[in-house]
């Protein structure tokens, strides 16, 4: 089991993954994944809060962190538990990242701001998926959640077998 709160596959269930995504603006995929968030009867979430600290959190500095990928996240006291949502966009979203590009999937991550070291850490785990070869293309190739979420659980498994 990896260190931290949460494997990543708890963290992204499949009703919090959406391989469509409508939004072609940084802000409404904010606002689309959030809404997936509040959408899946979670208990102890306060939408405009959570809204609010990842577009604080992202006024600092772009969290387009990779080519075609972001992570937008934040910390807030409006949440006391992780909230994970994934979104994959066909289209592109005009993401202002660091290197121009359209952004095609978001994970956006949701932590109590009393939690910052297991938010890091869940960071860190993050970034050793989206290392992992093939991985980034596996998710944008999948045709609905239930197959993202199988990528997520198949890529975790190995990052963590090290």
């Amino acid at each position: 089991m990896p260190s931290g709160p949460l494997s990543l596959s708890d963290l992204f269930p499949r009703d919090r993954i959406c391989v469509d995504l409508s939004s072609v603006e940084k802000e409404a995929l904010f606002v689309e994944l959030v809404d997936l968030i509040g959408s899946t009867g979670s208990t102890h979430f306060d939408r405009e809060d959570a809204l609010a600290c990842v577009l604080e959190r992202e006024s600092r500095m772009s969290t387009g962190i990779r080519p075609g990928v972001a992570l937008p996240h934040g910390k807030t006291d409006g949440v006391d538990r992780f909230f994970g949502a994934i979104g994959v966009s066909r289209l592109g979203v005009d993401y202002d990242a660091l290197d121009g590009e359209p952004v095609r999937i978001a994970f956006m991550l949701i932590s109590p701001r009393s939690m910052a070291n297991e938010h890091l850490a869940i960071l860190k785990r993050l970034a050793g998926l989206l290392d992992a070869p093939g991985f980034v293309a596996a998710m944008l190739s999948a045709s609905d959640p239930s197959e993202a979420h199988r990528v997520i659980e198949r890529y975790e498994a190995r990052i963590t077998k090290v």
